[in-house]
This record gives structure tokens, sequence and C-alpha cells, in this order.
């Protein structure tokens, strides 16, 4: 069985979202999706729309998801990859070389982005409106 992971915010939820993980099945048997808590997304100055609860019961509802783990803190990575036997590491191409340093533990793969959408530009155009 390959088992691939990924991380991510997934706020907002877009089929830009979708394309990406759906993709990152592809490329084996089992997904597992690293999913930014509350508390990790305001270390990172970020906010989400959504709350944790509430993007989890999203990701878990898309067919190419098989499991959700809560994303905590940066360092987790390489634990994680132990934890849940992983083969592959997925990311969207905008964080490429950035995980380079997992490549000692399984393949890392970066995926490129659906053009025209982004949770940004949704943001954006929300807020222009």
């Amino acid at each position: 069985m390959t088992r691939i992971l990924t991380y991510g915010t997934f706020d907002l939820l877009h089929w830009g979202h979708i394309r990406l993980l759906e993709r990152a099945k592809s490329l084996g048997d089992e997904l597992i999706v690293g999913l930014s808590t509350d508390e990790f997304n305001a270390i990172k100055h970020k906010e989400s729309y959504h709350s944790y609860e509430h993007r989890k019961y999203i990701l878990e509802a898309i067919r190419y998801v098989d499991q959700v783990i809560p994303e905590s803190d940066w360092s987790q990575k390489i634990e994680d990859v132990q934890k849940y036997d992983i083969d592959i590491f997925v990311m969207g191409d905008d964080w490429a070389g950035k995980f380079d340093f997992l490549k000692s533990y399984c393949e890392v793969i970066y995926l490129p982005r659906t053009s025209g959408i982004s949770t940004t530009q949704i943001k954006t155009d929300l807020e222009n409106n």
C-alpha cells in the first residue's frame, strides 16, 4: 500500500483544492491530509473563515481523502511521515524545495497549482465586492 501525505489550511474550499487532492490520491492508495489547526494558523498569522472542525468535516467528505490529521506546528512533518508510514509527501509547487529535507524519509513531489483559482484570490474578490 502506498501512502500519501499533504498539508494545508483548506479554507474556502474550491475546485483547485479538489484537483490537488485528486492528483495526490492518484499517486497511491491512501491520502492523509495534515490540516492546519486554528492555533497553528494564528502562529502563521493566518485567519481561516471556517474553524478547524468545519474544515476537517468538509475534507473528510471528499472521496480522495482517507484521513485528516491535525497540523499544529512546522516541525511535525518528519514525525508524521514516520508515524503514518508515508511513501510520498505531496505539496503544491509554490512550496518547491521547502520540504526536500523529507527526501531521506520518503519521496517528495511538488504538484503544479491549478491556474486561475486560489483562496487568496477568492478573499480579494470578496473584499472588492
